[in-house]
């Protein structure tokens, strides 16, 4: 059932289709009982029948849009010419940052001028832009999860309280890389909602212009 709730994140929506996300299901014990460790033991993750890692691929962008140049040619179907061009020719223009982000750099100055005259699309011009967008895209996929796993009668916890850079190293993720969060999924306890859902007024947020 968690295999079908993690195939179902990757059906998220994502930017370009390019999805820049990996999930790790920790099952080996010891590797566990690490990652409940580096989430700070918090009860979330000590209690938690399993655990997944979610992370962050701002690095794989050219990977994934070089394997989905690879699908559209072996498929039956005719690509669409538009689709051909975006994948072959937009794509790299806009997520490609180059060597210590000078072509980033080169973009920052282009979309000024640009800018001026017309409307243009700002981002990503730099490795943390890049960083963001994998982060805001790896987290429509955990949402997708969290849902995925609660319509199949189980609880989950996002964890954002963690060591992630000890997590990295457990599981030898490469320096781009970056844990977006730890997933917990289980049954829930009885005593593990501790009170009643607080929100702020919907006013403080919802604006309506």
């Amino acid at each position: 059932e968690l295999m079908e709730c993690l195939e179902l994140s990757l059906l998220a929506p994502n930017s370009s289709n390019l999805q820049p996300w990996e999930f790790y299901w920790i099952q080996a014990k010891e590797k566990k009982d690490k990652i409940k460790e580096y989430c700070l033991n918090q009860s979330a993750a000590r209690t938690a029948q399993e655990l997944i890692v979610c992370v962050a691929r701002p690095d794989n962008w050219k990977k994934n849009n070089s394997l989905l140049q690879e699908l559209y040619t072996k498929r039956e179907k005719e690509t669409p010419k538009i689709v051909e061009s975006y994948y072959k020719k937009i794509v790299p223009l806009v997520y490609n940052q180059g060597p210590l982000g000078i072509f980033g750099f080169i973009k920052f100055l282009a979309i000024k001028v640009i800018s001026l005259f017309r409307v243009i699309p700002r981002e990503p011009i730099s490795n943390s832009d890049m960083r963001v967008w994998a982060h805001k895209t790896t987290a429509l996929a955990c949402e997708n999860l969290m849902l995925a796993v609660r319509a199949y009668g189980y609880d989950s916890c996002p964890m954002e309280g963690m060591d992630s850079k000890r997590i990295k190293k457990l599981l030898s993720l490469p320096r781009k890389a970056e844990v977006c969060m730890v997933i917990s999924v289980g049954k829930r306890a009885s005593n593990g909602v501790y009170d009643e859902q607080i929100r702020l007024e919907s006013n403080n947020f919802i604006k309506i212009i």
